[in-house]
């Protein structure tokens, strides 16, 4: 049934009573709760999901979180892994090194080491070699022989002194290696410099002292210090090199190198044992690299180990140049992503996510209950004590929670994605600069000035309307013509505007013609929408079927294609009033879709669309005949603004909600529309029964157009004889 609603069916304000504090200052000391815990409250089953999948030691459990961009996934997941990082499975931190191999000169000796061990072994290296050059050079004598024996009781010392120092059964080997290593050259060098030609500075060689240098990949004594557990790692921009680490490229000082030296580790080797942070929009839009980035990720979780590669010129020498042998890694993946890169991966790489048994579903959005709102209260309060601004007043919070309304289009739900809400304080924090307390009228400012600065385009077409040169009509009554709706989104600007749409009848047997379909103009969904319109005419007049119609269907002033069936309510009404001669109010302007049971169904981008029609209304004069009819069933996605409210509430603009497009004619050409007999006639002068007479009457005069055009098709061939 037909029903004009009123301003507290089109918002959300009345349902969000004034909230009992005057400040949220008032809520830091009320809950011992930090940023997060809010946000978790609003999240309880993804948290739970999410720490159950932390909790897992098992190899090859990696977690994926599904959201929205904006919805705190990537933040909440990252504090949820330090909180596990810190309380969780105990994990014994280690550091990483490369060694010089000397046994395989090519390949490089990596030794993974209790924490801070690492970087003792690299101090303790670095003062032996400074050590061993100055002893060195002491060995010599006068004639140039180097004293072997000297050296050997040298060398057993400091070695013994190292191990005492570094007592690890994984240095051993490397420790055991030192002495031989360096008698060998010794007495290599004595055999070619002891002809004289060489001073004794030429024993000291920076090539061969560098193998004893310790490459200290990855240091984990910050985590040591802090008490974690495990390593957590976020890779924000996540490559090759980034990921998987690197050989650099040998230039300068560096070319005289070993080439352990120059491996650096990447974000996989620095969360060895722990958690690695991932965002999967990051793998796939990398240029060039995004399903080798994706396919070496799954050979990581494969294997369970990570190789160290030439990235540089890995394109010249293919997979197999400048490798490395490959180290264990035991890494957790947590990957962020939203739910359409998800799908489009899984579709291109459908075994990728099988290394992904978690899953956790961030909501986009939650019940608007009393303890939602308060929870969102508690987080407005702490996001001002953390960013350092002026608290807001209770209405204020309230204009913030509608808002949140708007966002989610729903008076029952509230929209989860924080980062708008964010940059609305903000905005509004600016728009009150050194006030004490932020109020609803400084939000409510921050909001008009956001409107503004995203109306350029709406502007431009409002005034074409005013200017008359894109024809909308908003006052008087025409046959055949109704002003639709239209959503349009321009980047961050959307926004609703007015178009014409007009029908022509006459007899024939064409049915009805989009002309916009004719001309590949429309999309699918909009000639779907035009298929269900002449479905639901011929099933409304079966006992004049087949009908005996020709009619066309346009969008005036449309030249860049129509899309989407929310319009077909508004062709209908169209076509009903050119075929009873019944004129439609112009003030009225109709969104929504049909069935082909004639029941209106709901549609997108509501509020945006009666706003934009109401300010073309304001801008050619409001005189309480212009309105919307809108489809019942989005009666609770308004969340309009409050200059609509006031205008509704001042009689001066109306928003009507039905059910059936009958109902819809009926209140545009003020006409009842009637009611189908038994045999499928309808009584009276209801609206139907006219257009049931005007199909009828098209009959007849195709028929009698036909029995003419025969006749005199038979008398042309008789005079042919």
């Amino acid at each position: 049934m037909m029903q004009v609603l009123s301003p507290n069916e089109m918002t959300v304000s009345y349902k969000l009573s004034p909230m009992s504090f005057e400040s949220t200052a008032e809520l830091l000391d009320a809950a011992d709760l930090g940023l997060n815990d809010y946000g978790w409250k609003l999240q309880p089953e993804a948290q739970k999901t999410l720490m159950m999948g932390l909790s897992l030691p098992q190899s090859g459990c990696n977690v994926l979180v599904l959201g929205t961009p904006g919805s705190g996934r990537a933040g909440l997941a990252m504090a949820a892994m330090k909180a596990s990082a810190v309380t969780g499975i105990d994990s014994s931190l280690t550091d990483l090194v490369a060694l010089y191999d000397f046994s395989q000169q090519s390949c490089v000796n990596y030794i993974k080491l209790p924490a801070g061990l690492g970087a003792q072994l690299r101090t303790v290296m670095d003062s032996f070699i400074k050590a061993l050059i100055a002893e060195m050079q002491q060995w010599l004598d006068a004639s140039g022989q180097v004293n072997l024996s000297q050296a050997e009781t040298w060398l057993e010392t400091r070695v013994d002194g190292l191990r005492s120092q570094l007592s690890s059964a994984k240095l051993s080997s490397f420790f055991n290696i030192i002495k031989p290593e360096v008698l060998a050259y010794l007495q290599a060098w004595q055999q070619v410099g002891s002809d004289g030609e060489n001073g004794a500075d030429s024993i000291v060689n920076d090539s061969f002292l560098s193998r004893f240098r310790v490459n200290l990949l990855v240091d984990q004594r910050a985590n040591l210090t802090a008490g974690v557990k495990q390593p957590v790692v976020e890779e924000k921009d996540p490559g090759f090199a980034a990921l998987f680490g690197m050989l650099e490229t040998a230039v300068g000082e560096s070319a005289q190198w070993p080439e352990f030296l120059r491996l650096r580790a990447g974000s996989l080797h620095q969360a060895d044992g722990g958690m690695l942070l991932l965002h999967l929009r990051d793998l796939m839009q990398d240029e060039g690299n995004g399903s080798a980035l994706l396919e070496k990720l799954y050979r990581l979780m494969r294997n369970r180990e990570v190789q160290i590669e030439d990235w540089a010129n890995h394109a010249q020498q293919g997979a197999g140049g400048n490798r490395h042998s490959a180290l264990p890694v035991h890494v957790k993946i947590v990957m962020i992503a939203s739910r359409e890169d998800y799908y489009d991966c899984l579709e291109a790489q459908p075994d990728f996510f099988d290394f992904f048994p978690i899953k956790v579903e961030f909501e986009d959005r939650v019940s608007a209950t009393l303890d939602n709102y308060a929870w969102i209260a508690g987080y407005i309060a702490r996001k001002c004590q953390q960013q350092a601004l002026s608290h807001f007043s209770g209405a204020a919070v309230n204009v913030l929670l509608q808002f949140m309304h708007r966002l989610e289009e729903d008076q029952g739900r509230i929209s989860t994605r924080f980062a708008h809400l964010d940059q609305l304080m903000h905005e509004s924090a600016a728009v009150a600069a050194d006030a004490r307390l932020i109020t609803d009228a400084h939000v409510k400012q921050a909001l008009s000035a956001r409107l503004l600065r995203q109306q350029f385009f709406e502007t431009q077409i409002r005034d074409s309307i005013i200017d008359n040169e894109l024809l909308i009509q908003v006052h008087g009554n025409v046959v055949g013509q109704v002003n639709g709706l239209t959503h349009i989104e321009l980047g961050d600007a959307s926004f609703g505007s007015p178009i014409r749409i007009t029908a022509r009848c006459y007899p024939g047997r064409s049915g009805v013609i989009n002309i916009d379909r004719e001309v590949n103009m429309s999309g699918p969904t909009h000639d779907k929408g035009i298929y269900i319109l002449q479905n639901w005419l011929s099933a409304s007049f079966w006992a004049l079927a087949p009908l005996s119609l020709s009619a066309s269907l346009v969008f005036e002033q449309e030249y860049t294609g129509v899309e989407g069936d929310s319009a077909s309510c508004a062709e209908l009404f169209a076509l009903l009033s050119a075929l009873t001669g019944l004129p439609i109010k112009q003030g009225m302007a109709v969104t929504g879709a049909l069935n082909q049971f004639g029941e209106v169904m709901p549609i997108g981008g509501i509020n945006e669309k009666i706003e934009g029609y109401f300010r073309v209304c304001e801008a050619l004069g409001l005189n309480g005949e212009q309105g919307v009819i809108i489809p019942k069933r989005n009666q609770r996605h308004l969340v309009l603004d409050d200059s609509v409210v006031t205008a509704v509430n001042n009689g001066m603009f109306k928003i009507i909600a039905i059910d059936h497009v009958l109902e819809g004619i009926a209140h545009l050409t003020e006409c009842e529309a009637g009611t189908q007999e038994a045999d499928g006639t309808y009584a009276g002068d209801s609206l139907m029964a006219k257009a049931q007479g005007a199909l009828a009457s098209y009959r007849h005069t195709l028929e009698r157009n036909q029995a003419r055009m025969a006749y005199f098709q038979q008398h042309q061939d008789n005079l042919n004889l």
